[in-house]
Formats: C-alpha cells, structure tokens, sequence
C-alpha cells in the first residue's frame, strides 16, 4: 500500500516512528550516566547533534537554505526556540516539584495540541485519536502516580512543567506545518542550532561550567545528540510530513513506556507492576490514536 501521493509504503512512517520513539527512550538512560547539570546536558544534546548535522546540511540543504522565505526561516527558527524552552521550563520544574508530578504534567502535550490544531493546522483529530489521547495520558499519570507534591514551591514547578508542554506543542506543530514543504536536513539543522544557541546562552548566564566533565560524561553528550536527538527527534519530525501533530505527541507517550524496558537492561532498574499496566493504557491509546490517523487518510 502506497501513501497518498503513491511514492512511499503506508506502513513506513509508522516504522520510522516506532524507531524514533526506542532512540529516544535511550535519553532517560544516558542521562542518569551523565555527571553535569541537566541544563549543560540538554544543551550539549542539541549543540552536537547540530554539529554532527553541519556537513550533510552543507552538502546537500544549502541550497534549500538560502532560498528559504523569511516567513518559514522565522517559523523554523520559533520552532528550535520552543524546543529550547521545552527542556529548559521542564528541567527547571525538578528543582521546585517532584519528578512524577513534573513527567505526568510535561506529558499533557497531546491534549495541548489537540486544541491548537485547530488554529495552527489543517489537519483534524477525529473521535478515536481523540479517545487515543485520553488513554495516552491517563496512562503516563498511571505510570508517574505515587509522590506528588503539593504547595507554594511545588506549583511553581508544576506551572513550568506545564509551561515545558506547552512549548513541545508549538513545536510539534510548527514542525507539522514546515515539514509539508522543507525537507527533513534543512528543517531539523535550523531548529536545533536554534535551541543549542538558546541553551548554551542561558547556561552561560546562570553560571554552569561548559567544560571539565569526566570523560564518560562526554561520552553521554555525543550519545544523546546520536541517538535521541539526531535518530529520535529527527524521526519524528520526519514523521510529521506524514502524521499530524496530534498522532505524533501521543506517540511521544510511548517513551515512559520503553524506557524503564531499556532502564531494567542497562541498569538493572525493577520494572514496577503500575508501571505496566500504565503502559499498556499508553500502547493501547496509541493503538487508537494510529487507527483513527489510518482512517482519516483513508476518507481524505
């Protein structure tokens, strides 16, 4: 079966996002190896990933590049900025609320672009991704229930969570909107150096060291911007050619779900009973979320 324009096999973009969503469920795992401040760690993640991206963009998206509008170079550049801003509000709400309370609320993001679809997209979420969504989230609270906080300190850092979701929203969707007409290299090559230069900016101006981390440390910073910035990100932006923004939030909901798989592996890390039967509910709206994406295809 071919898509819509009959150049590429149905079944492919649900490939490439399902290996997007393993690549970046190595993230949790590389992170707890990493010896450096979250902040230093995300910003290295995008910094190198653009670094590594910088000869292929130059080779062949150059050109693509220079012929770019302003208008789609501003939304390219908004879209690095909000994926800045997603790690920088969602790391920042560690440090004032705790992390299940911090991971269910940056994980809202699906509902966030459900309702902004709307206004920034054409496309539609229908009745059984919507379903999906609601199975989705209600299984990332499952998975993140226990210690929730609560007061003054911990809303604050509910609010940034929440502020971190926002941020993914926009950027799913001004990449749903760029990716119609950009390719995959030129897009991704602006929107991370976008987010590394606002990253590496607002570390330097809180104070954090950029160098004298342990070797292994380092190691984890090329690993991250390898496999969940460059392999998984850059899928699921090449997924959004493909799948709306709605359909491939939800599937950013799978990575709670693979990660404590690659945790227990490479960590040893128990894999807790709620923990399964919150993904299934996670797997299960995705499923939903896949089928109403299918049928919508199919009536358009």
């Amino acid at each position: 079966m071919k898509d819509k324009k009959g150049t590429l096999p149905l079944f492919m973009p649900f490939l490439v996002l399902g290996v997007g969503v393993i690549a970046v469920s190595t993230g949790a795992t590389i992170i707890r190896l990493a010896e450096a401040p979250a902040l230093v760690i995300s910003a290295y993640r995008v910094g190198l990933a653009s670094l590594l991206l910088f000869p292929f963009t130059y080779h062949y998206a150059k050109e693509e590049i220079k012929s770019l509008t302003l208008k789609d170079l501003k939304v390219a550049v908004a879209s690095g900025a909000f994926l800045s801003l997603h790690f920088a509000f969602w790391i920042s709400s560690l440090d004032y609320t705790t992390v299940a309370s911090s991971v269910v609320l940056v994980n809202t993001n699906p509902i966030w672009v459900a309702l902004l679809t709307p206004f920034m997209s054409s496309d539609r979420l229908r009745g059984m991704s919507l379903l999906g969504v609601a199975f989705s989230v209600i299984g990332s609270a499952v998975i993140s229930a226990g210690d929730f906080a609560l007061g003054g300190k911990a809303l604050y850092g509910d609010f940034l969570a929440i502020a971190g979701s926002w941020c993914a929203a926009f950027y799913l969707l001004f990449g749903r909107r760029l990716r119609q007409k950009l390719s995959l290299l030129s897009y991704i090559t602006i929107c991370y150096s976008t987010a590394a230069v606002i990253l590496f900016a607002l570390i330097i101006c809180l104070g954090y060291p950029l160098f004298g981390y342990p070797k292994r440390t380092w190691l984890c910073f090329w690993g991250l911007a390898l496999f969940p910035q460059i392999i998984g990100h850059s899928s699921y932006n090449w997924s959004l050619k493909y799948f709306s923004a709605g359909f491939v939030a939800i599937a950013l909901l799978g990575e709670p779900v693979v990660s404590p798989i690659l945790a227990y592996f490479a960590l040893g890390e128990a894999i807790m009973p709620i923990t399964i039967f919150g993904g299934s509910l996670v797997l299960a709206g995705i499923v939903l979320a896949a089928l109403g994406e299918n049928r919508g295809k199919q009536e358009s």
